[in-house]
């Protein structure tokens, strides 16, 4: 067990020293000289700052994951780095599968995966979580997924679940295809192929989408939810990014991102028909009305969600994501456990989950958001 301890904290170090600039050039800051925006910077990390308490003992963390997460990600460690000088945050966003490959491998503090741990991840991380200790899944993220298109003339697209999957599964072909035209009448779609992107990576995203396939499309989706892309034909890209910047640069596609790149990226996105009596537009308020309905299904420190991804309530977006952050239960890092617990107290904190809002992510509900602050604090 020393022998493994000491390995995951030889890995950490040296990833640590080679990356140790990155959070340092991001804390410093924007290059705007406008006064009125640096005064409401300032404003804002101030805010930021009170609810940041520091490790004890400082050290650099490694984590990776997740894209979906990763503009929260910059977010919080800006704002971290600037109030804890001793700490380095490096986040690889590598996709859900590949950090926690990494986790279970000893060569980062956390990791960020959109889907909860599999039993036979969670089996692998006892060779790295010390002393009889597991990974947990802790939510921290929270969001949607866009489906985000590029079709010219088209400034509002109404989308099914059925519809989506004949879509991403190659079923459905042209963009005036009967089905797309019966949930957008009046609108005008264009005799145009349809290009689908999808994500190369093992992803969460991905995951979360096929998982809104499985309870919606009425069989026309016959994979299993699954990270790894099994629908038939269409273009590959690595990470949200990737899709985001393929669909940004081509006409007649359609792809699915985290809200957040298709904000950043002015993409427009698809409204929901779910059966409630109207189409549900992807905004954070509506994905919140989905995510306040999830029930924990995890066991003890592990709180894991089911989320509802068939729903029709009213205004409910149901293709919803939550990232959970994963750490072991006990047998952490001992030299980086103080600052993993100072770093996670923060995102999980009303000011954390707050900042992260105005990029598109949705704040937890309380009522999980307090389960993950009392499962933090027994990290061992």
């Amino acid at each position: 067990m020393k022998l493994q301890r000491n390995g995951r904290t030889k890995a950490l170090a040296i990833g640590a020293v080679a990356l140790v600039s990155s959070l340092s050039l991001a804390a410093c800051g924007s290059d705007n000289n406008n006064s009125t925006s640096s005064n409401s910077t300032a404003s804002g990390s101030a805010s930021q700052a009170a609810a940041i308490a520091c490790a004890s003992k400082q050290a650099n963390l490694l984590a990776a994951g997740s894209t979906a997460q990763g503009n929260a990600i910059d977010v919080w460690k800006n704002a971290y780095g600037a109030a804890c000088s001793g700490t380095t945050l490096n986040y690889n966003g590598v996709g859900s599968g590949a950090g926690v490959a990494q986790f279970n491998q000893g060569k980062v503090a956390f990791a960020g995966t959109d889907f909860a741990l599999k039993p036979a991840d969670v089996d692998a991380s006892k060779a790295v979580c010390t002393g009889g200790g597991q990974a947990i899944d802790l939510p921290m993220v929270a969001g949607l997924v866009s489906i985000v298109y590029n079709v010219d003339g088209v400034s509002h697209l109404t989308l099914d679940g059925p519809t989506t999957a004949k879509i991403f599964n190659g079923a459905i072909t042209k963009w005036n295809d009967p089905a797309i035209a019966a949930l957008n009448p009046g609108v005008t779609l264009p005799d145009t192929a349809i290009t689908t992107f999808h994500r190369s990576d093992d992803s969460g995203t991905s995951y979360n989408l096929t998982s809104y396939f499985a309870k919606t499309s009425n069989g026309a989706w016959t994979a299993a939810p699954s990270k790894t892309w099994a629908g038939q034909g269409g273009q590959s890209a690595a990470g949200s990014a990737g899709v985001a910047s393929q669909i940004k640069a081509t006409k007649g596609s359609i792809g699915y991102v985290e809200l957040s790149y298709a904000q950043i990226n002015n993409l427009s996105s698809a409204s929901i028909s779910t059966g409630a009596s109207k189409a549900v537009d992807p905004t954070a308020a509506n994905a919140a009305i989905t995510l306040g309905n999830s029930t924990v299904v995890g066991t003890g420190n592990d709180l894991a969600l089911q989320l509802d991804y068939g729903t029709k309530a009213e205004n409910a977006y149901p293709i919803v994501l939550v990232t959970y952050e994963v750490a072991c239960d006990k047998g952490n890092n001992p030299a980086t456990l103080d600052s993993l617990k100072s770093f996670l107290n923060y995102t999980i904190s009303d000011a954390g989950q707050q900042a992260i809002a105005t990029k598109g992510y949705v704040p937890l509900p309380s009522a999980i958001s307090t389960k993950v602050k009392a499962a933090i604090g027994n990290l061992a």
